[in-house]
């Protein structure tokens, strides 16, 4: 009861409806010897029909003002026609379940936003600012790049940033799905909206809160809250067609019978509530049940067209592998052991910021190899690292830089071009090279198989990687069709050439160079937490757990949602034309009509809503594929 007051309070119009109604029942029930009593309630009901009615006609005047159709002409026509037959009651019905069917679906709509606007409310606005030894809270808005932040248990993390003292558990639920905390130590990076667990820890600013990841995700997720399908502008168009033949039938009827009762009798079920109820609720309700699984939905297009993509296209690097090379083979040439390759190769590449040099560093300290001091040293991008090291001239690089340096030894060949390998070399000598490998993910094949199983129809792989490092990958993953040596600009034109029934278009990625990849394909698929933010902002979808394979649970759910949004409004459609007919018979009273159709539009919410509740279709497709 305390839940029902609550709701009659927040929705004023509906329950403004239902005091006057429930005051003209007891005055026609208490007037039924007392012909005043039942005047005053007749009264209060023309009087309440004519308020409703003319909040019906204002709100159709800006419809059409805003290019919408007047979808509640229907309505508006039963009620001032059962005033002027001296239906009362039917015109009070109608008016209660006209406001009680929208009051209905702002609700349902709320609910259906909770996991959406979530994240909103997780927003961090201050931080503890360290300067010297004291901290001081200020508004993130002032926090710059390369500052230093105390995070205390309990404290959201304000700002991208990465751990320069302490180590502790963080909650990051709410951003990417994970239900496990996650174990941070010293270097490694935050994202801002975490939560802090245990430790106490000094962070130093990677980006302003304003260029944060956690920003980023805001902004998509307050665009996903207020936005609206081309499906439910499609459902609105429906409005026409029905108007039309609801008026047909009704001026029909009375033609053929001379009944101006059986015209009203036909209005009265012919409210446009399912049009209005199915699309935004089922929509909204997927893109609520979407953030639940960590996808974040830019907006109901999106979702849509999701659904209907016929072609996945997938980037190669940090998407369907995890972009973080690793050594694959240490190769030695003539008298030099393979210690002494790796010594001399993580000498040079200690303070790099090439790609490969993280790789190199890591496999050296997992082996306990010693690092050198390295002098004179000078770094060519994009070729090589020459310097001194023991007195001997050392370098590292490709071939052909350092072919320009030293000879390669008698029946030397070079590593195949299906890896990355860079070259060794010492006082003149090429002692030995390095390949790498960029290893596939755990989930990628998993996540195209189920992705087949939609029935997409196309699935292709662009890469700027040579031809036989993407053969190599596209034939592991069962990969057909793939591009290789893809700038950005090549991507976006691969994109544009595939046949138009291959269309839509869904491209996955995860770096700042698929941005225009990303906005170009019809909708485009964020890999989010590791990926960059231009990257999350150029996307309709972005997936905030590091996990490939919730690119098929988002596909499985667009799909789901767009089925149950469709059914729900041709269902709506389908009954309200039905019980025109059957009140077409003269069968029953209009008051009865008015009940009825409001039986359809809370069929029309609740099967809406079932895009909002469980949700296991993933988890039995997860299932069968690991038999």
């Amino acid at each position: 009861m305390k839940k029902f007051r609550k709701f009659v309070s927040e929705y004023k119009q509906f329950g403004a409806a239902l005091a006057v109604g429930l005051i003209a029942l007891a005055l026609d029930i208490i007037g039924s010897k007392n012909s005043g009593l039942r005047t005053t309630a007749h009264v209060l009901l023309i009087t309440e029909a004519l308020i409703m009615s003319f909040f019906l006609a204002k709100g159709m005047y800006e419809d059409i003002q805003d290019g919408s159709y007047g979808i509640d002409l229907l309505a508006l026509t039963a009620i001032v026609t059962s005033v002027l037959l001296g239906e009362y009651w039917t015109a009070m019905i109608t008016v209660l379940m006209l406001t009680g069917g929208e009051a209905l679906e702002d609700y349902a709509e709320n609910r259906a936003k909770t996991e959406l606007t979530a994240l909103l409310k997780k927003a961090p606005k201050t931080a503890r600012l360290l300067r010297g030894r004291k901290t001081t809270v200020v508004p993130i808005s002032e926090l710059t790049i390369g500052q230093k932040i105390v995070i205390q248990p309990g404290d959201l993390v304000p700002v991208d940033c990465q751990i320069f003292e302490g180590r502790s558990s963080f909650d990051e639920s709410s951003l990417t799905g994970e239900s496990l905390p996650v174990d941070k130590t010293e270097g490694d990076e935050l994202l801002s909206g975490s939560l802090n667990l245990e430790g106490v820890i000094t962070a130093k600013v990677l980006r302003k809160a304003k260029d944060s990841q956690f920003e980023q995700i805001l902004k998509l997720v307050k665009s996903a809250a207020n936005s609206q399908a081309p499906f439910v502008r499609l459902a609105d168009r429906y409005s026409i067609p029905f108007t039309f033949f609801s008026f047909a039938l009704a001026i029909g009827v009375w033609i053929y019978t001379g009944d101006a009762i059986r015209f009203l009798e036909v209005l009265v079920v012919a409210t446009p509530c399912p049009l209005l109820l199915g699309a935004p609720i089922g929509m909204i309700s997927g893109m609520s049940r979407a953030a639940k699984h960590g996808i974040i939905l830019k907006n109901g297009a999106s979702l849509e067209k999701l659904a209907q993509a016929h072609t996945f296209a997938f980037d190669k690097t940090g998407t369907l592998t995890y972009g973080q090379p690793e050594i694959d083979q240490v190769i030695t040439y003539g008298k030099y052991s393979r210690a002494e390759v790796l010594q001399t190769a993580v000498s040079l590449e200690q303070n790099s910021s090439h790609i490969l040099a993280a790789a190199i560093v890591k496999k050296a300290s997992d082996e306990n190899i010693k690092i050198a001091k390295v002098s004179q040293q000078n770094e060519q991008p994009g070729r090589g690292i020459i310097g001194k090291m023991n007195g001997k001239e050392v370098l590292i690089g490709r071939l052909d830089y350092l072919l320009e340096n030293v000879n390669a030894p008698s029946g030397f060949t070079a590593a195949t071009a299906s890896s990355m390998t860079t070259y060794v070399g010492v006082d003149g000598e090429l002692i030995g090279s390095i390949t790498f490998k960029d290893n596939v993910r755990n989930n990628s094949k998993k996540m195209l198989d189920a992705l087949r199983k939609t029935r997409i129809k196309h699935i292709l792989m662009l890469t700027g990687d040579n031809e036989s490092v993407a053969k190599n990958i596209a034939d592991g993953l069962g990969i057909t069709e793939y591009v290789a040596n893809c700038l950005p600009a090549d991507k976006v034109k691969a994109i544009k050439d595939i046949d138009k029934n291959y269309k839509p278009i869904a491209f996955v990625g995860d770096g700042v160079n698929d941005a225009p990849v990303l906005v170009a394909a019809d909708v485009g698929i964020a890999l989010g937490k590791r990926g960059s933010a231009a990257a999350s902002e150029s996307a309709d979808v972005v997936i905030m757990l590091d996990d490939v394979y919730k690119v098929a649970e988002a596909r499985e759910i667009a799909k789901n949602t767009f089925k149950i949004t469709k059914q729900s409004i041709l269902a709506g459609i389908g009954m309200s034309i039905g019980l025109m007919f059957v009140f077409a018979t003269g069968r029953f009273k209009p008051v009865y009509g008015a009940a009825i159709q409001e039986l359809v539009d809370v069929t029309v919410i609740l099967s809406a809503l079932r895009a909002h509740g469980p949700f296991d279709k993933v988890e039995k497709l997860k299932k069968s594929l690991s038999r």
